[in-house]
């Protein structure tokens, strides 16, 4: 679980994205931004999660809130995973780690005994004003994103 929280100021971050552009969190000042991160591209869950949040992506454009997904792959595989998709939203790549680390969601993850070094999926809503509104780790992917979005709505 990360050790961000409600009314923390979010780690703000340069990154590029699947469509070419680079991606300051700064430029967000002012609107609302939904950022996930999520461990891989092409991955039962992930590609579930990115599916909903597309779904949903016209809702949360009309609450006035950005979309912005985040993970360590790479460009390439962003940009065919996002084609595949059809993507409305960026998916930000973050090689060398430093924003999941500054998110606090690269952690150490256990899987049928075997421990390794992953992104713990987690999703932060950042407020106009850069600080933290509220921060979901994703246990359980089944109605995420309704309540992301139910969230969203509420502060609206």
């Amino acid at each position: 679980m990360t050790r961000l929280q409600a009314g923390d100021t979010a780690p703000n971050f340069t990154l590029p994205g699947h469509d070419g552009k680079t991606y300051h969190l700064s430029d967000f000042r002012g609107q609302r931004v939904v950022l996930f991160f999520y461990p891989a591209d092409n991955t039962p869950t992930c590609t579930t999660e990115n599916a909903e949040f597309a779904t949903h992506a016209e809702a949360f454009a009309a609450a006035g809130v950005q979309l912005i997904g985040i993970n360590r792959d790479s460009l390439a595989k962003h940009t065919k995973f996002a084609a595949k998709l059809a993507l409305p939203f960026p998916l930000l790549t973050d090689e060398d780690g430093a924003v999941s680390g500054a998110y606090d969601v690269w952690q150490e993850k256990s899987t049928f005994g075997k421990t390794y070094m992953g992104i713990l999926r987690t999703t932060f809503l950042i407020g106009t004003d850069g600080r933290l509104e509220m921060v979901w780790p994703v246990t359980r992917l089944a109605g995420h994103v309704d309540s992301v979005l139910t969230s969203c709505l509420s502060k609206n």
